[in-house]
């Protein structure tokens, strides 16, 4: 009988403990989870989400470019990014508002710190004549103004006047001096339509 009360005196020190220590494990566990997330809340105001965007750029009250995509992420950080997941469309208009190219992207972002605007996955630029470029990647360098890759590109003239195919090309943003690595293809040429390829 002495013995069993010993026994039992020991045993609910135990228990106690062991639920003490449940306790707090669970209290941590809770913690760590509270932790997680305001970690996350941090992150998700570090981002302003837009839904179908409409931007118009202008100069002296003249529109030189449309830009519209169904979802902007404007991110508050230190890489200063502007992207959009879902995809883009920019156009571009001359002096006399008229289009003069038209971008087309399933995902585009903008690296403002380095000035270069990225277009990614279904790649396709109309020009004005009715010209067609298609790539799978597209870089366009805004102190350079031109526009480059490293991934195949195609591009097909209006009324089947020719194609030209490269592995990865340089040009400048009216693709009228493009420098292409491995090109291959044919054009049938008219008067002022001959473009100079890099010379």
């Amino acid at each position: 009988m002495h013995v069993s009360r010993h026994h039992t005196s020991n045993t609910i020190p135990l228990l106690f403990t062991f639920l003490i220590g449940v306790l707090l494990s669970c209290s941590c566990e809770n913690d760590l989870r509270d932790v997680s997330k305001i970690e996350n809340i941090q992150k998700e105001e570090a981002v302003d989400i837009s839904k179908d965007v409409k931007i118009i750029y202008s100069d002296s009250a003249v529109v030189k470019a449309q830009l519209t995509g169904p979802e902007l992420r404007i991110y508050h950080d230190s890489t200063g990014n502007y992207e959009f997941q879902k995809g883009l469309q920019i156009i571009f208009f001359d002096k006399d508002g008229k289009e003069s190219q038209r971008i087309k992207s399933d995902y585009g972002v903008q690296r403002s710190l380095q000035g270069i605007t990225e277009f990614r996955k279904n790649v396709v630029i109309n020009m004005p004549d009715g010209s067609i470029v298609k790539t799978e990647e597209l870089f366009y360098d805004e102190n350079k103004k031109e526009y480059y890759n490293s991934v195949p590109i195609s591009m097909e003239f209006k009324d089947e006047r020719g194609n030209l195919q490269a592995t990865s090309f340089r040009s400048d943003v009216d693709f009228k001096n493009i420098r292409g690595e491995n090109m291959t293809g044919f054009r049938i040429m008219t008067p002022g339509q001959v473009p100079t390829f890099g010379q």
